[in-house]
């Protein structure tokens, strides 16, 4: 009884805590949008461990001649809380729309789009390494995007690049250790 109690606490002294998601150092690679629903695209994130940063590109190119577009963009946050499979951050997000003039009334024949949103983040990992990500906030739109909403993504639900490409609402990135 003794060696097994000995042999029992030798494996205890010998195993060390899973890795789990939100590793220091590692970068994820995936599909984001922001909250204004018009930019996200493919993205790459890093994750410091107490904060991670990202940034996404799209573009969408509905054929014919002077119709494509594109949006660029990239997030902060800082980790509030985290347990081995989530974490809940505070940031802010910047994206960047040019999108061709929708509407033929439109003086001109493109238009850009500007957001700064403040906003919160709760990332869930499914599995060590690939996490979900769902993000809701204050949503400035400058330059031609003239507003101000309060909202966040959709789970599952299709938004649209400038109308013509739809892109995922809730992030979603596969992290490399």
């Amino acid at each position: 009884m003794k060696q097994l109690l000995i042999a029992a606490a030798l494996v205890a002294a010998s195993t060390s805590t899973a890795l789990a998601g939100g590793q220091a150092g590692t970068i994820g690679v995936g599909v984001e949008s922001a909250i204004n629903r018009e930019t996200g695209g493919v993205s790459v994130n890093y994750d410091a461990g107490k904060f991670h940063v990202g940034g996404f590109f799209g573009y969408a190119d509905a054929g014919g001649q002077n119709n494509s577009d594109f949006t660029i963009g990239g997030r902060f946050f800082y980790h509030l809380h985290s347990t081995a499979m989530s974490d809940f951050g505070l940031g802010l997000g910047l994206g960047l729309a040019s999108i061709d003039g929708l509407d033929a009334a439109m003086r001109e024949s493109r238009k850009t789009d500007i957001y700064i949103e403040p906003s919160a983040q709760i990332r869930m990992f499914l599995a060590a390494n690939v996490a979900l990500s769902f993000t809701f906030g204050l949503v400035i739109a400058t330059a031609d995007a003239d507003s101000v909403s309060f909202g966040g993504q959709g789970a599952g639900s299709l938004g649209t690049i400038g109308g013509a490409a739809p892109t995922a609402l809730a992030g979603v990135h596969y992290y490399f250790f």
